[in-house]
């Protein structure tokens, strides 16, 4: 699943390429995909022109000058991908550096067509994500948006507030704890690895046993990577695809994520591993990230 730096790399090119556009008409083919009746489509996207491009944790907001939103979650398999009207192929990019076919493919389902001839593209071959257009008032009232956590780029998001909520769940692994999305939003796998290894602390560490310094230490590090991650496009993993269908670069930067029995960059004479912790494949420095108490050891390497 795209975690908070592919979601929001691909907010940047779409909110580069869709504001001021005017959606002309809509094609679906997968009614749990686009939940959204037939007068709603009609009046409010219909016609609509295009305000922005926002994100809340994973979910892209593309706002809409009839006052109404669509919500969309890419799940596990999700693509948006724009392509123009005088560039055929990713809406600008080079074919040879893109991840995706001629659209529509088999995957695509739902297609926007703007009156300027360019197209917005949903793609999603596990049919897990949805578009939802529902009242931008309305938005924040979503049942995921109710149970998600604060943002962790957000200027107003200080490391006390993270340290607390973090505390919320003393007996929990860190890894787990940064997995919650209802503690911090958008970071997943790859993030809640490289965070931990810059920060040093093992992801099977209990909360209750990591000091407020090494939380604040770790809430840098979060920051940091995150920046760097959409400072390099995202991870290419798998499905993942910017807006002009082409890969992220952040993996060839990772520090830990895939790197097992490779060496790590602090102690050379130290391979990674591969542990698992809460229920994730999950890399670690053995010399950079020690547990205070081996006892509590519950990872198991694969």
């Amino acid at each position: 699943m795209p975690e908070l730096p592919e979601v929001e790399t691909i907010r940047i090119g779409l909110d580069k390429l869709l504001p001021g556009k005017k959606v002309i008409s809509e094609i679906h083919d997968w009614d749990k995909g686009f939940p959204n009746s037939k007068y709603d489509v009609q009046q409010f996207l219909t016609g609509a022109k295009i305000l922005c491009v926002r994100r809340r944790a994973k979910v892209l907001l593309i706002e809409l000058d009839t006052k109404y939103s669509l919500a969309i979650h890419l799940k596990m398999t999700g693509q948006l991908i724009f392509i123009s009207k005088t560039k055929e192929r990713w809406g600008g990019g080079h074919p040879s550096d893109s991840l995706v076919g001629h659209m529509p493919d088999k995957s695509t389902r739902v297609t926007l067509l703007f009156s300027d001839g360019s197209k917005l593209f949903f793609n999603d071959q596990r049919k897990f994500g949805w578009m939802r257009l529902l009242p931008s008032a309305e938005v924040s009232n979503l049942d995921f948006f109710k149970k998600v956590g604060p943002e962790p780029l957000s200027a107003n998001f200080f490391a006390k507030e993270f340290r607390g909520r973090i505390r919320r769940r003393p007996s929990s692994t860190i890894k787990s704890a940064l997995l919650d999305q209802s503690v911090i939003a958008g970071i997943g796998n790859i993030y809640a690895d490289e965070s931990l290894w810059e920060a040093r602390i093992h992801p099977s560490e209990r909360v209750n046993n990591i000091s407020e310094a090494k939380l604040n230490t770790l809430f840098k590090s979060i920051q940091s990577i995150l920046r760097l991650a959409i400072d390099k496009g995202g991870s290419t993993d798998r499905n993942y695809v910017n807006a002009r269908g082409q890969r992220g670069s952040y993996l060839e930067f990772a520090k830990v994520f895939r790197r097992e029995g490779q060496p790590c960059f602090r102690h050379p004479k130290e391979n990674i591993i591969k542990l698992r912790v809460a229920g994730r494949g999950t890399h670690i420095c053995p010399k950079c990230q020690k547990l205070r108490s081996t006892a509590e050891n519950k990872a198991i390497r694969v």
